[in-house]
């Protein structure tokens, strides 16, 4: 009697485990993009003082979505950089950044994601690669031929550098704190859920490297908390075609430096 009122409880115990389990799942599956995407998160840098001459521009991405995006074209005949930010906050915090592209000589397009900066619409893996395209297609609708463009990715927006850059003629492409891909960030986050079947935008970076076949400029912090940095090694093992690496002590917002701006500085040469 004893033992049968034991294996009851075991059993209820397992059920009540198994329920507990499947409803931790089904909260992630419908809670998932709040754990990725961070619109409204400026813990970085948001200081600075813009340095340079600054257009505001509104570009026409899919599904009737206008970006914010900042536009700095005073450098004729210089490269432009196209900057895709990482998954939290505005360019305000990335100012210094844009600060370092205009001391180098460079024009840029900064844009922001659907969803951030006040932008209709939500964020998702196919939404952000329409509006990277989109970007692009404004530039060159303003007379900025693609081999004169350079990708540069921040962290999320690393993912989203590498998709565009495949099979494409621009310029080069700089990836900063790369991942390999969500489902190999997920699974060191959340390593008892099944990651692969539930994931929604999974941003495989590392299976479309190989397609890529400009050159590369890898830069990646050795005490990155975020993303691990054999993952950014790993990015950078994968890039075949003229690829470059900057690694230092640093974390994953990098402090863009002297080194690292000499870094970006002949990478961009090399390009001429």
């Amino acid at each position: 009697m004893q033992y049968t009122i034991s294996m009851g409880l075991k059993s209820y115990l397992l059920i009540f485990i198994a329920f507990l389990y499947l409803t931790v799942v089904l909260l992630m599956y419908f809670t998932q993009r709040s754990f990725l995407y961070f619109p409204n998160e400026d813990n970085y840098l948001t200081n600075e003082t813009i340095k340079f001459n600054n257009e505001v521009v509104l570009i026409n991405s899919t599904n009737e979505i206008a970006l914010k995006s900042w536009f700095h074209n005073n450098n004729p005949g210089e490269k432009f950089i196209l900057f895709l930010h990482g998954n939290a906050g505005t360019l305000k915090s990335r100012i210094y950044k844009l600060n370092a592209f205009s001391d180098l000589g460079l024009n840029f397009l900064a844009i922001t994601w659907r969803g951030f900066s006040g932008n209709h619409g939500l964020p998702s893996e196919k939404g952000l690669y329409d509006d990277a395209i989109s970007a692009v297609k404004w530039l060159n609708s303003n007379g900025i031929k693609s081999e004169d463009i350079i990708i540069y990715g921040e962290s999320l927006g690393t993912a989203i550098a590498i998709e565009i850059s495949q099979g494409s003629n621009y310029a080069g492409v700089i990836l900063e704190s790369p991942f390999t891909s969500i489902i190999s960030m997920g699974k060191l986050k959340f390593p008892y859920l099944p990651i692969e079947l539930i994931l929604k935008d999974k941003f495989e970076s590392m299976n479309k490297t190989s397609n890529i076949n400009i050159p590369s400029l890898v830069l990646h912090g050795k005490d990155d908390t975020l993303v691990p940095f054999y993952m950014g090694q790993e990015i950078f093992a994968s890039l075949k075609y003229k690829s470059r690496s900057y690694f230092v002590s640093d974390d994953h917002m990098m402090r863009f430096d002297d080194q690292m701006i000499e870094a970006i500085r002949k990478f961009v040469k090399s390009l001429d």
